[in-house]
């Protein structure tokens, strides 16, 4: 994961660099030959992206335990601050940079992002899970009771610097001169009143679902 002011790595809970995130697999564009993890944790996603696509793969990881055990999977981990290491990693190199949960870490994810088109290739593009705090039970807490408490994992992680929903999402990428390919969510919610309500009212899709997957590719004139 990415530095934070607000908390160290290391301190993270127990598993919260194992999550393999098999759920993003599908996000990949076929024929993908390099990739680029952002904030790898241990390295298991892109090691499922390794051995199904034969992809060579990269990674950026700041804790020094889950760079270490990344690099027993991948073929090149940098642990490093990754607003740091943009030297170390190469120009229109690859077809797919993963950002899983990273970019909500950060204080400023919009210089990366734009950062980032450079490093992709001609038809490279950035897969991103982003959180979404319009999830149904963030509301329930902060406007029925009033509370917005940090915990030590998922939307509301004391480490998050930004928050983002659908529409901010899209308003990103865009004004960041990206072409938003896909956007749907994933890790729906079994509440089935919400479930039912949402089929009636589309302003409440969006309040379903705990993450959105995001495939998002430079606009050409834009590509620097």
């Amino acid at each position: 994961m990415v530095r934070t002011k607000l908390t160290k790595m290391s301190d993270k809970p127990e598993g919260y660099f194992e999550g393999d995130r098999n759920e993003m697999l599908k996000y990949i564009p076929d024929g993908t030959r390099a990739t680029l993890d952002i904030g790898c944790g241990y390295g298991r996603f892109s090691a499922m992206v390794k051995e199904r696509f034969g992809a060579e793969t990269w990674a950026v990881e700041i804790d020094k335990q889950a760079a270490t055990e990344a690099a027993k999977r991948l073929n090149k981990v940098i642990n490093a601050d990754v607003t740091q290491s943009l030297d170390e990693i190469p120009d229109n190199y690859f077809g797919c940079i993963i950002f899983n949960d990273v970019l909500e870490h950060l204080a400023d994810p919009y210089s990366l992002l734009v950062g980032m088109k450079k490093k992709l290739t001609d038809k490279g593009v950035i897969v991103a899970s982003i959180p979404n705090v319009r999830y149904y039970r963030n509301l329930i807490d902060l406007v029925l009771k009033g509370n917005w408490d940090y915990q030590e994992a998922g939307t509301l992680d004391k480490s998050h610097l930004r928050f983002f929903t659908y529409k901010s999402i899209l308003k990103m990428f865009e004004q960041l001169g990206f072409e938003v390919l896909v956007i749907e969510g994933v890790h729906p919610t079994k509440n089935k009143k919400l479930r039912f309500l949402s089929i009636f009212f589309k302003a409440l899709e969006d309040l379903k679902y705990l993450r959105f997957a995001v495939v998002a590719k430079p606009k050409a004139a834009q590509k620097v």
